[in-house]
């Protein structure tokens, strides 16, 4: 029995890294049978049969999984951004850093394509807010070191809107891996998907990188429900006011006595993330009971 970490699934095949090498794997057909699938990123103990051929015989537990990026065990997801063709909605931001709090997992803004616009309305937003926050260019090769400090003894997966110049990045980081690049549209402002599966690269010694199929915008299903009392908790500002309010129960929209709401009215949260955390609870408040799944 080895055990390795899934770096590619592609074809109907799982490519596990082992300390032996790479491995070419099936999975077992029980996977099938109790509705799992493994995922890149899984750690997996995998075997040899008779002929040759190799298998995924289990998942180990996961750390954590991802709807999208398909992926697990994600210590980091890095949201790369750009403020020039195409311009990443802060909104889009906010949505994925809600998917990032409810796994537990760290949110990395990278705000790239620097040369072409420095970004830093962006990268205020989102330093004001406490994340870590990286200008880069592709181009240049600005912040590209500072990102790969942040990557360091961690396995990451980059996201972000289509055309914002992940897989450059992903080139820069990695030299020599190619991922393919392309243009991005002037008319529709944003690129085409060049990658259409998911993948993780190593960077140095237990750090991995995951490239992920790009997108041009979020749909509920593509993130866990999350029950509209539950999300305050998961825009890190409002973590000083949550249970200061007048009314326990306050949702921190109109109630009177909201202390989230005085800390956006004097700047200590920002607008364009109150904004946001509006916006996320009326989806959340469409949600049947029923929807709701631990």
């Amino acid at each position: 029995m080895r055990e390795g970490i899934i770096v590619k699934a592609l074809s109907g095949f799982y490519y596990v890294r082992t300390e032996e090498g790479l491995l070419a794997c099936k999975a077992r057909g029980k996977f099938r049978l109790d509705g799992t699938s493994p995922l890149v990123g899984d750690r997996v103990q995998c075997s040899l049969d008779a002929s040759g051929g190799a298998r995924v015989d289990q998942v180990l537990e996961r750390r954590n999984f991802f709807i999208r990026p398909a992926v697990a065990n994600i210590d980091a997801l890095v949201f790369v951004a750009a403020n020039a063709n195409p311009v990443t909605d802060p909104y889009l931001i906010d949505r994925v850093s809600v998917i990032a709090a409810e796994a537990d997992c760290e949110l990395i803004i990278c705000v790239n394509k620097t040369d072409l616009d420095s970004g830093d309305q962006l990268r205020q937003i989102f330093c004001r807010a406490g994340f870590p926050v990286v200008a880069t260019s592709a181009q240049t090769g600005e912040g590209v070191e500072e990102l790969r400090d942040l990557l360091r003894g961690k396995v990451s997966a980059f996201t972000g809107n289509s055309g914002v110049g992940k897989s450059s990045l992903l080139n820069r980081l990695l030299p020599g891996i190619s991922v393919p690049t392309s243009e991005v549209s002037e008319k529709l402002g944003r690129g085409k998907h060049t990658t259409r599966h998911v993948e993780l690269f190593c960077l140095e010694e237990n750090s991995y990188i995951a490239d992920t199929p790009g997108f041009a915008s979020f749909e509920l299903e593509m993130m866990r429900p999350v029950p509209k009392e539950a999300l305050q908790f998961d825009f890190r500002e409002f973590a000083p006011y949550i249970g200061q309010c007048r009314f326990p129960d306050c949702s921190h929209r109109r109630e009177p006595g909201c202390a989230v709401r005085a800390a956006v009215e004097t700047g200590e949260i920002g607008q364009s993330r109150y904004r946001s955390y509006l916006r996320l609870y009326e989806l959340s408040a469409q949600l049947k009971t029923w929807e709701i799944k631990e």
